[in-house]
């Protein structure tokens, strides 16, 4: 301490002082025994102890000065450095693009930086030391309450906040939400002093994650009601799926998880191996040509059940490769329908059995290919005797009965290959691919021969008695077209209806008519 050096100093230099005036005295005294010449000696004796403690006394001012000076001039520095330290510090917090403020061990503000200024509207002037910002920060009693609580514990050292969200009512911008990082410092005795809080303005970050999240619920309910599902598949062997909608559950009957990277069955597998081909070839040509694709396929269900299915989607580049993305639908209802309607533009209503449009296009197919081949092909002309009889005393309710029954054994009558179409009102055609005359002859008798032994039974309980009556007509034999041949065989059939009826007449190469008689 400055007291007690100084005390030491003064004590050393009162003990030399005394010791060199009893001890000098004795001494000059001893050596010297002439009064004048001893008053002379005491005078420079004097003189000597004034010079020595004076040279002692400013070599030791002169030896401290030094230290002084050299301490002033360190202590001038390190405040110098603590000077530059604080406005650095200070710039950097004050610079800051986050909301800085320190707390002390009250929770009093003691620090709020220009963010925290320009975040929440108020001045450092404003809130340091001011407890009132409290309440313009956090309006509402119960989250203030519940905000203090939780700086009073970060104070007590009990936790720390990483990410707190808050939300803050400012003076000029609405009410903004900070996420805020915080913790207790201590000082050099390890004792709590106060926290420091930095809060980040996530406000714009969260209204875009809010308006994210509602779009993706948006997507999730629209996939989620699409009429299929939707897909995005890497485009190899597999057709891999990466995401598929909750509609796959509802079209193939697996989870889309269970398809998701193959995990339990591919999409590859679910496609009907006929078809497999032609996707990959319809894939291919799109992406070849940089276009949407669009097919139809059929698929095997988890329950076995095969579907047809409409697919329409693209290729995108995805991280340097090519994915697929698109929508599948479930089409095996239309396909049904397509099938359906087809077979009414097709088959006669009544009978079930091809109408004359058809059979005729049929007809010329099978006589463009018996020629391309050299083959011969027959046309049997068949018209039901006395039909309009039956319509005139039954009524057409059992006309249409019999036209059923009678179209029913003839298609019965006949091999696959061959085709049965109705022409219209009692009369049928029925085209025999690679048949001679004979060959045909045989079959038109067989025919005959079936109609006139099987009575026809209608609904009335009554049993009718039919016969029907046949012109054949041949390829090349006869006629060299499809239109020819249906002329020529129904010419045979009228001349077989004037020769008596239940009757087959074949068109004979020379004049007249080949003819069998009913039995």
């Amino acid at each position: 301490m400055p007291f007690n050096r100084s005390l030491t100093i003064a004590l050393v230099y009162l003990l030399a002082g005394g010791a060199w005036i009893l001890f000098s005295d004795a001494a000059v005294e001893r050596l010297v025994r002439d009064p004048a010449m001893l008053t002379r000696v005491q005078t420079w004796k004097g003189w000597a102890f004034v010079v020595v403690t004076a040279a002692v006394l400013f070599l030791a001012m002169l030896r401290q000065f030094h230290r002084d000076r050299e301490l002033f001039e360190r202590q001038y520095g390190q405040q110098q450095e603590i000077i530059k330290l604080s406005e650095f510090q200070r710039s950097v917090i004050d610079n800051a693009n986050i909301w800085i403020n320190l707390l002390d061990q009250d929770g009093r503000i003691q620090l709020w930086n220009r963010a925290a200024e320009e975040i929440s509207g108020y001045t450092s002037d404003e809130v340091i030391g001011n407890d009132a910002i409290w309440e313009s920060l956090y309006p509402d009693p119960e989250y203030r309450q519940w905000v203090r609580d939780r700086v009073f514990r970060i104070l007590a050292g009990h936790e720390e906040a990483e990410g707190l969200e808050t939300s803050v009512h400012t003076r000029h911008n609405g009410e903004r939400v900070i996420a805020w990082h915080s913790k207790a410092f201590r000082d050099v005795h390890g004792k709590v002093a106060g926290s420091i809080a930095l809060g980040m303005d996530i406000t714009e970050r969260k209204a875009a994650e809010r308006s994210l999240q509602a779009r993706e619920r948006q997507m999730a309910t629209i996939m989620d009601n699409l009429p299929g599902m939707a897909y995005r598949c890497l485009y190899d062997e597999h057709w891999t799926m990466k995401f598929i909608s909750s509609g796959c559950r509802d079209l193939t009957g697996y989870a889309p998880r269970d398809l998701i990277d193959n995990q339990v069955v591919s999409w590859a597998s679910l496609i009907l191996a006929e078809d497999s081909v032609s996707v990959t070839q319809a894939v291919e040509n799109a992406i070849g040509s940089a276009e949407p694709f669009s097919m139809e396929y059929r698929l095997r269900r988890a329950d076995g059940e095969v579907i047809w299915v409409w697919e329409r989607g693209r290729s995108v580049e995805d991280d340097g490769g090519l994915v697929l993305e698109g929508i599948i639908l479930d089409v095996t209802d239309r396909k049904a329908l397509e099938a359906r309607l087809s077979e009414l533009a097709t088959l006669d209503p009544l009978t079930g059995q091809f109408n004359r449009r058809e059979t005729e296009r049929i007809l010329q197919e099978e006589v463009a290919r018996a020629e391309r081949y050299e083959r011969h092909l027959a046309v049997l002309w068949i018209d039901l005797d006395h039909f309009k009889e039956v319509n005139d005393t039954r009524g057409h309710a059992v006309g249409d009965e019999v036209l059923r029954t009678v179209s029913l054994r003839l298609a019965e009558s006949i091999r696959t290959v061959d085709t049965l179409g109705r022409f219209g009102g009692e009369e049928f055609i029925v085209v025999l691919p690679e048949m001679s005359v004979e060959e045909a002859w045989d079959i038109a008798e067989r025919l005959r021969r079936r109609i006139a032994d099987e009575p026809v039974r209608v609904s009335a309980g009554e049993t009718l008695d039919l016969t029907i009556s046949i012109g054949v007509a041949v390829y090349p034999d006869h006629a060299g077209s499809a239109a020819n041949l249906c002329r020529m065989a129904d010419k045979a059939m009228y001349q077989a209806k004037e020769r008596g009826r239940n009757r087959t007449v074949v068109v004979s190469e020379v004049p007249g008519i080949i003819e069998s008689d009913g039995a």
